[in-house]
């Protein structure tokens, strides 16, 4: 039986990067989706091509209304509504600090943490009901630690962090998880600055990638989207309120290619020895 047979799912930014891999192997699991983003001419080309079991709903997840009616969308066709993905962001904000427009600030936490935020209000009414669900929020490395993404991002994601462990505890009464992804350094069209191209431009820019991490690669859309699968489900049915980084190492710690050589090789370790001074 697959992991995710009979459940039904709202995708956010679902029509590409992340998201896609996501509804991608949602669908493969059994799962229906809902495919709610704002790039109509892929979103509807993604749910044309994984059949009956998605559609396509345009989503800017900063308009109540639009992330309700995904949510809708998905209880008017398949009854229910198991997983809610918030996923939908985009980079926000750049500059310094002194240089950056308290209009562009808005904008970034309408989208990154506004977004969330409407996602998990309008989905806890219909899992409650169900007595189960699932809700997956996207942060990033950059809401963990300091210096991995824009400092706007960077603190919309750390307060979608807390947004999650926050909503996690009245939410867990009526057996609705809530968890965070937070990404590495993931090849997507956001990431690469391709958004709205052909996608083979990714693998042109995405080199450097494999050097932001202690495993050699870049992180990829599927790497996310198979933890996204856990949470969403059975499988994951007593975890709730975690952030969960997916980055090759990358948070953990200083980067070991740039430790000290001195740190990298074996020293005989020196006993010391009081009698000796």
């Amino acid at each position: 039986m697959s992991e995710l047979e009979g459940k039904v799912a709202v995708i956010t930014g679902a029509a590409s990067g992340i998201g896609e891999a996501t509804a991608k192997l949602f669908v493969e699991e059994g799962a229906r989706v809902v495919i709610a983003d704002m790039q109509r001419e892929r979103g509807e080309a993604l749910a044309s091509f994984l059949g009956e079991a998605a559609t396509f709903m345009y989503c800017e997840v900063r308009q109540e209304d639009q992330v309700k009616g995904a949510i809708d969308l998905a209880v008017e066709r398949w009854g229910r509504l198991d997983c809610m993905f918030n996923n939908a962001g985009f980079g926000g904000a750049l500059g310094p600090l002194e240089d950056i427009p308290v209009e562009e600030f808005d904008m970034t936490f309408d989208v990154l943490v506004k977004g969330v935020f409407l996602g998990i209000k309008h989905a806890t009414p219909v899992m409650r009901s169900q007595g189960s669900g699932s809700i997956i929020n996207t942060g990033s490395i950059a809401g963990v630690t300091a210096g991995r993404g824009p400092l706007v991002y960077s603190a919309a994601k750390a307060a979608v962090i807390h947004m999650t462990k926050t909503a996690a505890m009245p939410l867990g009464e009526s057996s609705i998880r809530c968890n965070c992804i937070c990404p590495g350094a993931i090849a997507t069209p956001l990431s690469a600055n391709t958004v709205g191209r052909p996608d083979s431009l990714i693998a042109e820019r995405i080199e450097g990638y494999r050097h932001q991490q202690p495993i050699p690669r870049p992180g990829i859309p599927q790497d996310i989207a198979e933890l996204a699968l856990f949470l969403a489900s059975d499988r994951s049915s007593f975890i709730t309120g975690q952030a969960i980084v997916v980055d090759g190492a990358g948070a953990s710690g200083v980067f070991w290619a740039d430790q000290k050589p001195a740190y990298k090789t074996h020293r005989p370790l020196k006993v010391y020895n009081p009698d000796l001074g």
